[in-house]
């Protein structure tokens, strides 16, 4: 072989598929996935990401393998298990929330990221525009943010004539602080009175919520991980506390929440698959423009309106995609 045509050769293997050259090495490539909840809080998104990878003809355990930590909630962790994956030499890190993201680039500008779920990729810095990405880090974009108003209108609707809105958010989740700014702004802009109530651990939840009962007329409360893993156990305190809640995903209201609007939470993950795909296959996160949701969910619980005495107008019923009853 010319030197030439061997130069050539070995500057070629760079742009292999990360698969084959994978197998190559003698394993499988592998998917680091870092949960920011528990397995169990999120059975149904981790399932959707998954399948979506079983249809694309990635069979965990014998095309691809699948390296799963989870965070529980607690974002300090996230560095930790972020460098887990990293030095276990994984080709592509799927990761959600920007906290567990911003770690896993901060391990490494090397290793591709996918994210299902980023409330804000540009402003958190997690991507340099979501037509451009650049760098290591693509995925799907929740625009949290800008559904704050639309919650706050479902709630004026399930309460006519309130005028009291109490905010719950962990002032250490970035995307939760963007949300809880954006909430006050929409609850303002259509008069009503809000007071905020800041926790950084599960053991604020409680309180945040006592004190709040005999303030406010309703609570929103603002998605993170930590308070999604911790669904039940707001849910229980809220109607104990007499509070009907506004919340993001439907996996809230199913615990024992009000109602939720938001961007559907499987949908994301199973599309984070066809990311997870392209790049498996030699595609650059760089390459890849962060998409937006498609798929949106309101969802009300009937059971826990009765239990509150609340009777939740016709007009939403119709319009909400689940009612659980």
């Amino acid at each position: 072989m010319r030197r030439r045509e061997f130069i050539s050769l070995l500057g070629g293997a760079a742009t292999w598929p990360l698969a084959t050259r994978a197998q190559q090495a003698g394993k499988l490539p592998t998917i680091g996935f870092l949960g920011a909840q528990t397995a169990s809080a999120q059975r149904e998104w981790t399932r959707a990401f998954v399948q979506r990878l079983h249809e694309l003809g990635w069979m965990e355990g014998r095309t691809v393998a699948i390296e799963y930590r989870w965070a529980e909630g607690r974002l300090e962790r996230s560095a930790e298990l972020a460098a887990e994956l990293v030095r276990l030499k994984a080709d592509v890190i799927v990761t959600h929330s920007a906290e567990p993201v911003l770690a896993a680039k901060r391990e490494t500008g090397v290793i591709p990221i996918v994210f299902p779920v980023a409330a804000d990729p540009v402003g958190n810095g997690l991507v340099a525009s979501l037509t451009r990405p650049g760098g290591n880090a693509t995925g799907l974009s929740l625009q949290s943010t800008d559904l704050a108003g639309k919650r706050v209108e479902i709630l004026r609707e399930v309460l006519p004539g309130f005028h009291r809105l109490g905010i719950i958010a962990n002032i250490d989740a970035p995307a939760a602080v963007l949300e809880m700014r954006e909430v006050q702004a929409a609850a303002s802009a259509v008069g009503l009175a809000t007071t905020v109530f800041e926790i950084r651990r599960v053991n604020d939840i409680a309180p945040a919520i006592d004190a709040l009962k005999d303030r406010v007329e309703a609570l929103y409360i603002v998605s993170d991980p930590l308070l999604g893993t911790n669904r039940n156990r707001v849910a229980i305190l809220a109607v104990g506390a007499r509070l009907p809640t506004m919340q993001g995903f439907r996996e809230q209201v199913e615990a024992g929440g009000l109602v939720s609007y938001g961007a559907n939470f499987p949908d994301l993950f199973r599309r984070a698959g066809d990311y997870v795909d392209k790049i498996l296959r030699g595609a650059k996160p760089a390459d890849l423009p962060v998409e937006q949701p498609t798929k949106f969910d309101l969802v009300v619980n009937l059971i826990t309106a009765r239990v509150l005495g609340l009777t939740v107008p016709p007009t939403l019923l119709a319009r909400a995609d689940e009612v659980i009853e």
